[in-house]
């Protein structure tokens, strides 16, 4: 079974930018389709982006593109998600995940593992 951490998140003000990690143990992440989660306060959990296992295809929720960047280091064990341009709608504990359904998907239900969670809070 692989466990996943995430780190990286924090405070920080609109067009800002922060690195969030995901960092798997317990089995090696290459082989898995790996993806970023948010959920904001009162709200469900949205899908971010996503990466193939070899990190050679990735996806964004529309509300991210161009401003997010996922990637992965599988020597490191170590998923990313590189933020900028930061505004205050993406403050949310942020999430990385492994896929267990179809690629391309961007259901909740196909991605399992969940970590704990970073906190992200933009300030306008």
């Amino acid at each position: 079974q692989v466990q996943l951490v995430e780190s990286g998140g924090g405070l920080v003000q609109a067009g800002g930018s922060l690195r969030l990690s995901c960092a798997a143990s317990g089995r090696p992440l290459a082989g898995y389709h790996m993806g970023w989660f948010r959920q904001a306060p009162g709200k469900e959990r949205e899908f971010v982006a996503a990466i193939t296992w070899s990190g050679g295809s990735t996806y964004y929720a529309d509300s991210v593109k161009g401003r997010f960047t996922i990637s992965r280091d599988n020597a490191k064990n170590t998923v990313y998600l590189q933020m900028i341009g930061l505004k205050p709608e993406d403050t949310a504990v942020y999430y990385c995940a492994r896929n267990v359904g179809r690629w391309g998907t961007q259901r909740e239900a196909d991605f399992g593992s969940w970590g704990q969670g970073t906190q992200v809070t933009v300030s306008s």
